[in-house]
């Protein structure tokens, strides 16, 4: 049980709840919440292992026991199947096709000439990823309005998480599935706002967890990254001839994904302060949304990784924003452990962003994050974060959530094996005091004993 006693005494007539008892309460509900969401939800994988990705490798166990979730699994070819046969809302895809038009504004093609395709196949790209995109939702949530005879393909697969391997055999033949993924995981699409559906690229299942996670205590999109560079503020100078300087001061992480993540990550909506933010979408408005397409242009795949064509979503995340990198990684041995950073978007010069981008994919979404240090173990610097970070592979949620997750991972019986959360705001169970006095090992103690949440 969670115990919640507040540090003051209060008079008998006092209706106010104190602030850290509040705390405490919507902190239980978030993550209660959280828990009941995904009970008896999937995960479905759309293909199986990109490029021998360990997290790829899918774990039905770990779903089960400790989610109350089951797998399901469709190989790609059954999207090729439904555009074949017609086993699409052809309402839907044209009004997505038409969206997709008017609003993803085309940018360079960075192939070489000679490999360039026509306009004409450009056009019929747009075509195959606007339908994809409908056919992959329809997979996740089903749709009634599928042709006469197509009832079982109707239903869908109750999936609140998925991940498509795209790479390397969809991609080497198939233009990409970048817009797909990108709308799954924003907050809106052809319809309108809309909630996220965190969808991992290259179905590295255990970044999918962590995005689905962080989206469902935040409300908000969550981004898919790839935990690429660190620069150290000497060699940010001696590439850009600029020392960051703020809260980047000591260093950066580059993160970047493979053509998509959530157009919300481009921070281009603000709040009625004029604060750049990342909303819950039951907050985002149209202006919102125009907002993050009007930050974000769509490049010619590059051909050196999607043979197949396609288009990538390119922004750059201008704003100094809070966010908390979130990673699941599955130990053999130990099994499931989590890790959580807080820290900033930063925002650098133009100047500076362009020169340390072109070092990666300048067709690539693009942020740059800072943790939040403590100059010891492995928050010493940003550095020992990224040295210490259990992939290439990381999720960002909008806001400092990473108390939130800590009391959401208690629930489930995950053990937190990294994380710069003050102790003043780690909420666990009671019981987890019997465990000893140091609040990692009695976390990992506790979790071992309890087992997971749902195992029978």
């Amino acid at each position: 049980a969670f115990g919640i006693y507040g540090h003051e005494v209060q008079e008998a007539d006092d209706t106010e709840i104190p602030s850290d008892v509040r705390e405490k309460i919507l902190r239980f509900a978030r993550a209660a919440v959280a828990v009941a969401t995904m009970r008896g939800k999937s995960y479905l994988q759309i293909g199986s292992v990109t490029m021998g990705i360990g997290g790829s490798i899918i774990s039905p166990e770990f779903f089960e026991e400790y989610l109350g979730m089951r797998v399901e699994s469709v190989d790609e070819v059954e999207i090729i199947r439904r555009m074949t046969e017609g086993i699409y809302d052809e309402n839907e895809y044209k009004k997505a096709l038409k969206w997709v038009k008017e609003k993803c504004r085309p940018d360079f093609d960075k192939n070489p000439k000679e490999m360039q395709k026509t306009p004409e196949e450009k056009e019929k790209d747009w075509e195959f990823t606007a339908k994809t995109a409908c056919i992959i939702k329809d997979l996740f949530n089903g749709n009634r309005n599928l042709p006469e005879g197509r009832e079982e393909e109707a239903v869908g697969h109750n999936a609140i998480v998925g991940g498509f391997q795209g790479q390397r055999q969809w991609t080497d033949f198939y233009p990409n599935g970048d817009i797909a993924e990108t709308l799954l995981n924003s907050t809106f699409d052809w319809n309108g706002p809309k909630a996220p559906t965190p969808f991992a690229t290259e179905n590295d299942t255990c970044n999918g967890i962590a995005m689905m996670l962080g989206s469902l205590v935040s409300g908000s999109a969550p981004c898919f990254h790839d935990v690429r560079t660190y620069w150290s503020p000497e060699a940010c100078e001696r590439v850009t001839g600029q020392k960051p300087d703020g809260v980047a001061a000591n260093g950066f992480i580059h993160l970047i994904n493979s053509g998509a993540t959530a157009l919300d990550g481009s921070g281009a909506c603000v709040d009625a302060e004029g604060n750049h933010v990342m909303k819950p979408f039951w907050k985002m408005t149209d202006a919102d949304i125009k907002a993050c397409l009007n930050a974000t242009d769509w490049c010619r795949a590059d051909y050196e990784y999607f043979r197949g064509g396609g288009y990538s979503s390119r922004f750059v995340t201008r704003a100094e924003m809070p966010a908390t990198m979130i990673r699941l990684n599955l130990v053999k041995g130990l099994g499931p452990v989590m890790q959580i950073v807080e820290g900033w978007t930063v925002a650098l010069p133009d100047e500076v962003t362009d020169k340390l981008w072109k070092r990666t994919d300048y067709t690539w979404p693009c942020t740059w994050f800072t943790p939040r240090t403590t100059g010891k173990g492995a928050f010493k610097s940003a550095y020992d974060v990224m040295n210490n970070w259990g992939a290439n592979h990381g999720a960002i949620s909008y806001g400092h959530v990473g108390a939130d997750l800590i009391t959401l991972c208690s629930m489930l019986r995950i053990p937190v094996c990294m994380h710069n959360v003050a102790d003043k705001d780690v909420f666990r169970p009671a019981a987890w005091n019997a465990f000893g006095m140091d609040k990692e090992g009695q976390d990992y103690r506790a979790c071992a004993a309890y087992g997971p949440l749902h195992k029978n």
